[in-house]
């Protein structure tokens, strides 16, 4: 037992991509068994992989037995931990909701692929999060991306196509930013080892090559994580993938980007240099702060409820760089919180809307009249989802918010905890445009009743929701683990 615990980091990543050729090996008929499997032991994984760093330790993994810096290490701390287990178990509950949704939105011919791609998302999400070494990210993060870009062209409308093309593109540029960051420091260092850049960059400061390498990462992961004005990729990629896609990337993919943005930011070129010597801090303030708003405008004014819920998506991605651009231990660790229950919170919305395309087959808001009636439990769970995401009391959004203002004022920030009040209501706006439609519009003429959302859908949905809920009250798991990731970024020199 004591040698598989030993092995456990490799297998982290192993499992998800052992799963991705057996899903088209075996057919469609146990492609869906296969993922899952794979992903329930990856989010076993990671929690026993949590358990043993809760304590501030740091695992060592070396490769095919090459020490590091010699071989790749996956290196394993509080901070990627809490990483791991959000991809791993989001996977897992989606998962049990692409057993109903795939059937209506994938074609038949078409699912076992569709899984094999899932899992080779899944094992580049988790492999960004968990290896040690730089050219590894860039490695991990094409697999992600290129099955990202597969499942979004998936959907089941022609514009998914063009969303995935479009995200392709962006993303393409973002992957080429952080290539050439990663060679600059090969370049100075010798060294692709993240634990052994950050000891050989300690006499970087007003160098060139480290300037740039610093500008070309942050430039490259922004494009990733979709900050403003960065994000035009996002929208479409989430509106017109299916649904259980939508979910998963919204619940995972910007989330993996932030993280590599606060592993080179705090952990490779360290804080002082990342926030004193080139003011990463202002640089991300202001995007972070006109995607809060920018986002949520633009929400207010979308028709399709999916577009909706991905320029809010904008916005709350503005919150988390907000906080980490405060660049304290008590913002570092509001947006780390954020980061969990964001998570929760958009995993259960998109889901709740695949419950209504099942039924439907269109998101639009016009569609959506009276539906609160005809779908009770669904509406429901939008409901909830929605609260959390304004951030009313009693839910995970509220948490987060309230870690956020904390650090605002804590920093001295008082303008900024104004603006995060301001910008969370905008979130009523639109949230309430859709409940509005949903129980206060009268139902067309002519409309015939609408069956409730099938069981596979709901239970993974009202799960997710009732998360959000528990998650409101029972903080201890991710304030601990966030507080604590951010008390070992912060105190990296």
């Amino acid at each position: 037992m004591s040698e598989l615990l030993a092995q456990l980091p490799a297998l982290q990543v192993v499992v998800p991509l052992l799963a991705a050729p057996l899903c088209v090996l075996f057919g469609r008929r146990l492609a869906w068994l296969i993922v899952f499997a794979a992903s329930l032991a990856s989010t076993a994984i990671s929690a026993a992989l949590l358990s043993q760093v809760w304590d501030g330790s740091v695992i060592s993994y070396a490769m095919g037995g090459w020490a590091p810096p010699w071989g790749i290490e996956y290196r394993v701390d509080l901070l990627n931990a809490l990483i791991l287990l959000i991809v791993s178990a989001m996977s897992s509950i989606v998962l049990v909701y692409a057993l109903g949704s795939v059937r209506r939105e994938i074609p038949v011919s078409r699912q076992a692929l569709f899984y094999a791609t899932f899992a080779l998302c899944l094992t580049g999400l988790l492999g960004i999060a968990i290896t040690g070494d730089a050219f590894n990210v860039f490695v991990f993060l094409e697999i992600s991306s290129l099955s990202s870009y597969a499942l979004i062209s998936m959907g089941s409308h022609r514009k998914a196509l063009t969303a995935a093309f479009q995200y392709l593109v962006m993303g393409t540029i973002g992957a080429t930013f952080i290539l050439i960051g990663v060679g600059l420091l090969y370049m100075m260092t010798g060294t692709l080892n993240m634990a052994d850049l950050a000891q050989r960059l300690s006499g970087i400061e007003g160098t060139r090559p480290g300037t740039a390498a610093f500008g070309f990462l942050t430039v490259g992961i922004a494009l990733k994580l979709a900050l403003f004005p960065l994000h035009l990729w996002l929208p479409n990629a989430y509106a017109f993938a299916p649904s259980v896609v939508s979910a998963f990337l919204a619940a995972t993919a910007t989330k993996v980007s932030i993280y590599l943005l606060l592993r080179f930011a705090f952990s490779v070129f360290g804080a002082s240099f990342s926030f004193v010597q080139e003011h990463l801090d202002w640089l991300l303030l202001g995007p972070a702060v006109l995607a809060m708003f920018a986002g949520s405008l633009s929400a207010i004014f979308q028709v399709d409820v999916k577009r909706m819920l991905a320029h809010s998506s904008v916005a709350q991605i503005g919150y988390i760089v907000l906080g980490i651009a405060l660049a304290t231990q008590a913002g570092v660790a509001a947006g780390l919180i954020h980061i969990f229950n964001h998570a929760l919170i958009k995993a259960a919305l998109f889901c709740a809307l695949g419950c209504v395309f099942y039924r439907l087959g269109s998101v639009r808001l016009e569609h959506l009249a009276g539906l609160g009636r005809d779908m009770p439990w669904t509406m429901a769970t939008f409901v909830v989802g929605g609260l959390s995401l304004i951030g009313v009391p009693l839910t995970a959004g509220f948490i987060s918010k309230w870690y956020l203002i904390d650090a605002a004022l804590d920093g001295g920030y008082w303008w900024l905890a104004v603006l995060i009040v301001a910008s969370s209501l905008l979130a009523v706006v639109y949230v309430w445009r859709v409940v509005e439609v949903m129980y206060f519009r009268p139902v067309p003429e002519g409309h015939e009743k609408v069956a409730e959302a099938p069981l596979l859908l709901l239970l993974p949905t009202t799960a997710l929701t009732a998360a959000n809920l528990y998650f409101g009250l029972a903080t201890t798991l991710p304030v601990s683990a966030a507080q604590g990731a951010a008390q070992l970024l912060v105190a990296t020199p």
